[in-house]
């Protein structure tokens, strides 16, 4: 019996890093996604492969059960990855190695290196497949606020806030209209989310930000107009730029640039918002980034 299972990538539009310390964030599932076919297989083993958007397998091995249920270690770090999430899933319910074993295929249609949520989609599938709590599972495994996990669930914008460790999801209606004139650049860099958050948490909590952070995600959901939009992102670029004690992407790479330019996510890396009274793609071609995705092309 073949089964399917689907989860949307994600993109967080505000609260990044604080969102961790209880922060209201906007987050926004994308039109592009994973998803994880399951099919019967034998020896008490999974045959795993995972497919790029084009079609090409970055990853293919074979897991036994008595390595999942031993959380044993492996020369691969994707398989390592990949053997620690389902040794975590097993925790939650063992039943699924009575089988006979698995055929299991990943299939993304973005590309992976995007930072659009390989891995939070890849767990959320996981979780639906074995009937297990997404949530728990990303905390047991990978770690972070949970967010990624919510925008895999739900089509359409959120809001996300952490109340005592535990996840608040409220389904936000954000579709702008001056959505055309929102764009998302890829900066050809992916960004390792847990080295950032570890990074993060390294510093001392900010409660100053994590309020006015909130405000600013209020805000900008009710903005009806770009000017305030553009506003409201560049005061959110100025206050995570004193957390991080790092300049904004703006100030860094595209100091000359005519419009706002916001980091999502960690900093540093995949995808930042742009926002642009003109179609900016010539001037980000010219600077040597190709990935500019228009708001209506990206977001669910």
């Amino acid at each position: 019996m073949k089964q399917t299972f689907y989860s949307n990538g994600k993109l967080l539009l505000t609260g990044e890093y604080v969102v961790l310390d209880g922060a209201l964030a906007l987050a926004l599932p994308t039109k592009f996604g994973q998803d994880l076919v399951v099919e019967t297989g034998s020896e008490k083993k999974i045959d795993w492969k995972s497919f790029d958007y084009d079609g090409t397998i970055w990853f293919a091995d074979s897991i036994t059960f008595d390595e999942i249920i031993g959380n044993q270690p492996a020369n691969n770090s994707i398989k390592k990855k990949l053997i620690s999430i389902l040794h975590e899933a097993y925790l939650l319910n063992p039943a699924f190695t009575k089988s006979d074993g698995y055929s299991v295929a990943t299939h993304l249609s973005f590309p992976r290196f995007w930072g659009l949520g390989t891995s939070s989609t890849l767990i959320n599938n996981i979780a639906q497949w074995l009937s297990v709590d997404a949530f728990k599972l990303l905390q047991n495994s990978f770690g972070g606020s949970g967010y990624d996990i919510a925008c895999a669930q739900y089509d359409q914008p959120i809001t996300y806030k952490l109340t005592d460790g535990k996840p608040n999801v409220a389904c936000v209606a954000f579709h702008p209209d001056f959505a055309a004139q929102l764009y998302f650049v890829y900066l050809n860099k992916k960004q390792n989310s847990s080295e950032a958050i570890t990074a993060y948490k390294e510093n001392q909590k900010d409660d100053n930000a994590v309020n006015e952070i909130s405000v600013i995600t209020a805000q900008i959901i009710k903005s009806n107009d770009v000017a305030a939009f553009a506003s409201a992102i560049e005061k959110h670029e100025e206050i995570m730029s004193r957390v991080l004690q790092i300049p904004t992407v703006k100030q860094k790479l595209f100091p000359d640039f005519k419009g706002t330019i916001k980091s999502l996510g960690a900093w540093g890396g995949d995808f930042v918002l742009v926002v642009s009274n003109e179609n900016p793609q010539q001037y980000f071609k010219r600077k040597g980034f190709e990935t500019v995705i228009p708001f209506s092309e990206m977001i669910l």
